[in-house]
């Protein structure tokens, strides 16, 4: 069984167990196009497109739930009264980083809703992945753009609530005066449940969060759900199959681009039912819901805190075959030597690698403290996570998966440690993982046209995670 499987067999035990079985509902081809998409990333930095095509409009649909306001989004109104140039991000999954599934859609209401206001607009979506990765990354992502609104998208991404507690804090601690707007994409079955009056259990998790942090947020599947019942909307299927319908999606998951609108028509009524809601504030960071440990999760450029071996060599994205990760990194470090090894320090408790996986990659050896450890998966904490554990466990950090076939991906893993200080050194293991095997029997054209394209080690390492703070060698070893 593959490595990507066995993450999403953990994932989904943990799901069932916390919000019931119409978050399950999605077939195993739509979970695998989840974890497919992370094919490349997307200008973190975008513009609205400068056409004829009118702007989504709010609508006639109403459902008085669909948008809970609490402390709405007063800055944001303020900065807009005041003819002030307004940043505005937009951080998620793969429905973020399309760019019709509703992020360009609402872009261009907002343009339109405020005329004569300078926006800067970022896409901080990166496919297949949840708040976790999230927590790590969102200060270099959208924090260092001094945003004054954020939309959070994550709710078919795992909607790990303590990862979301952790961005959110996040977002205080950097500005208190940034808007924070919570976003509920939907996934196959879960038009169901709102159509019993429900609400989905993974979202129920989330709306926990949005209110202890009195923010604002909006179901944006709410009115495709009303329209299936009616018999005018198809959610998953192909243009033949939906005949008058508006055909929502053709995965179940990311919405083409009639879906995309309804979404960010759900958005534009939420921005109209939240103008006047307050005047500009000073949000204040209360004692957490579930934990303060995310607080301190972030992401480093691996030269800003690791040392390198001669084996290692920094590639700029740009000027090579990885060009489409130059949204996530600017430069990579790579090597191909069993034997190379970087390595870090710093006090806190998991560490993590946002790399890039491709028919070449290999494996990596971990050394905590100086020594080899092995790693297990755990599977209850609503992420993908390692544990350090006894050298009967897998000794290697497999870099290669079932998605890597003759293309390239954006993945990271995470491992838990004891809380401290702690020495980390990665290094390219001799071992080869089998490839074949891991690909299985539909995937073999290519690792078997071009054996030695697979037949390599190499690593492609993109960030540093850490949730902690990193130290030199010096402090930790406490001199």
């Amino acid at each position: 069984m593959s490595n990507t499987r066995q993450y999403i067999i953990g994932f989904l035990s943990l799901l069932a167990l916390f919000v019931g079985l119409e978050v399950c509902a999605q077939e195993w081809a739509d979970i695998d196009k989840i974890a497919a998409s992370q094919a490349g990333s997307s200008p973190l930095l975008f513009t609205t497109p400068d056409n004829e095509t009118p702007p989504v409009v709010p609508g006639n649909f109403f459902h008085n739930n669909e948008c809970t306001v609490r402390s709405g989004i007063p800055n944001l109104f303020h900065k807009a009264k005041n003819g002030k140039e307004i940043t505005v991000a937009f951080i998620g999954g793969s429905i973020t980083q399309g760019g019709d599934s509703y992020r360009m859609q609402t872009a261009r209401y907002m343009q339109n809703r405020f005329p004569g206001i300078v926006f800067r607009w970022i896409n901080a979506g990166v496919s297949g992945t949840g708040t976790d990765l999230g927590a790590f990354r969102i200060y270099e992502h959208v924090l260092r753009y001094q945003p004054d609104l954020i939309f959070i998208e994550f709710a078919v991404n795992g909607a790990y609530q303590p990862g979301m507690e952790g961005m959110i804090r996040q977002i205080i601690k950097a500005n208190p005066h940034t808007d924070i707007c919570l976003i509920y994409t939907i996934q196959n079955g879960q038009t169901e449940v709102y159509q019993r009056g429900e609400v989905p259990g993974n979202i129920q998790g989330l709306e926990r969060i949005a209110e202890h942090y009195h923010l604002p947020s909006i179901h944006l599947g709410m009115e495709a759900a009303a329209l299936e019942a009616q018999d005018k909307l198809l959610w998953k299927g192909v243009s033949h199959q939906a005949g008058e319908r508006i055909l929502f999606s053709k995965d179940g998951i990311h919405p083409d681009k009639a879906g995309g609108d309804l979404y960010a028509a759900a958005i534009a009524r939420a921005i109209e039912k939240m103008d006047n809601s307050g005047a500009p504030e000073t949000r204040t960071l209360p004692t957490p819901l579930i934990t303060a440990a995310w607080d301190e999760a972030g992401m480093y450029e691996p030269q800003q805190v690791a040392v390198f071996d001669t084996s290692w060599t920094p590639i700029t994205t740009t000027k090579s075959k990885l060009k489409q990760f130059q949204g996530w990194f600017n430069t990579i470090m790579a090597a191909d030597k069993p034997g190379a090894s970087f390595t870090f320090f710093f006090e806190g408790d998991q560490f993590g690698i946002f790399d890039i996986g491709g028919p070449e990659v290999g494996q990596l050896s971990v050394w905590i403290d100086d020594q080899l450890v092995g790693m297990k998966m755990i599977t209850d904490r609503g992420y993908r996570l390692r544990e350090v554990s006894s050298l009967d466990a897998d000794t290697t950090l497999n870099r290669f998966n079932r998605f890597c076939n003759n293309r390239y991906r954006g993945q990271y893993d995470v491992i838990q440690l004891h809380p401290g200080r702690h020495k980390v050194t990665l290094k390219i293991s001799s071992a080869k993982a089998d490839k074949r095997e891991i690909l299985g029997p539909n995937q073999l054209n290519d690792i078997v046209t071009n054996p030695d394209k697979y037949d390599l080690s190499t690593i492609y390492l993109g960030r540093i995670l850490l949730r902690g703070k990193p130290l030199t060698e010096k402090e930790y070893k406490g001199e």
